[in-house]
Parts: C-alpha cells; sequence; structure tokens
C-alpha cells in the first residue's frame, strides 16, 4: 500500500488531510483507537508544520506519503519550510505547563507517545519527517 497527499499550508488544510487519513487508514487490523491517535499524531506534525514552519502561507505545501512495509506504516512528511528537529525538542515541564494554563505545546509529547518511531532528515532544503507505526497482528 502507498498513497500520497499534497497539502497546501494552510490550517484548513487540516479537516482534507483528516479525510484522507480516515479513507487510507482501512486495515481491518487497526483498530479504531489507533486510526485515530495516528491521525492525531500525524495531524499534529503538519499543524506545526503549517503554523511554525510556513507560518500559515497558502504558496507553500507539505506532501505526505504512507507506506505499508513488514509489518509498520511509515508516514513521511515532507517540506521546503524552517526546519523543525522532533528529536531535539524538549519536553515540558508539565507541572508548570499545567500552572500557566497555557494551550498548546504538548502535541509534540503525544507523537512521540502514539508513534513507535520517530525519524528526521533535512537536506537540500527538504526537511523530511518520518513517522513509525508497527502493526501487531
Amino acid at each position: 500500500m502507498e498513497h500520497r497527499i499534497t497539502i497546501y499550508c494552510q490550517t484548513t488544510a487540516l479537516s482534507e488531510l483528516r479525510e484522507f487519513l480516515r479513507n487510507t487508514l482501512t486495515m481491518p487490523i487497526l483498530s479504531e483507537s489507533q486510526k485515530l491517535q495516528i491521525t492525531l499524531a500525524v495531524e499534529e506534525v503538519c499543524a506545526n508544520l503549517i503554523i511554525h514552519s510556513h507560518q500559515c502561507n497558502a504558496a507553500d505545501h507539505i506532501d505526505l506519503e504512507i507506506k505499508e512495509s513488514d509489518n509498520k506504516l511509515i508516514f513521511e512528511i515532507k517540506d521546503q519550510g524552517t526546519a523543525f528537529n522532533l528529536l531535539d525538542y524538549e519536553v515540558p515541564n508539565l507541572i508548570k505547563v499545567k500552572g500557566e494554563k497555557r494551550k498548546g505545546g504538548l502535541g509534540i509529547i503525544l507523537v512521540k507517545k502514539i508513534m513507535d518511531e520517530i525519524e528526521f532528515e533535512s537536506s537540500k532544503g527538504t526537511n523530511t519527517c518520518r513517522l513509525i507505526k508497527w502493526i501487531h497482528s
């Protein structure tokens, strides 16, 4: 299985992304909960790219490719925006975040908890974030 979508860097494109994932993640081996969690993780990475890396510039785009390989799903997210290495992200102090009652800043924690592996690379102006979810039968 291999699926691709290009979305433009507007937050309104996230609904198109969710619909694409809903129609793509149809494997009976995945529970509804797993499908929702995977969708949340992929959407979080794309939303961060749209908002922080591209400043919601509709002229920019993000490419998502989904591959199924050897009992795993690979979500490859590519863009040409300002690079952000998910692996360098430092988890905020949750007690401090709770005390500040701030919105945001916790989505990356969810991505790291939901996905089994995360890879990041940047080369020749293209950033790639690879989210990997192992499928257990």
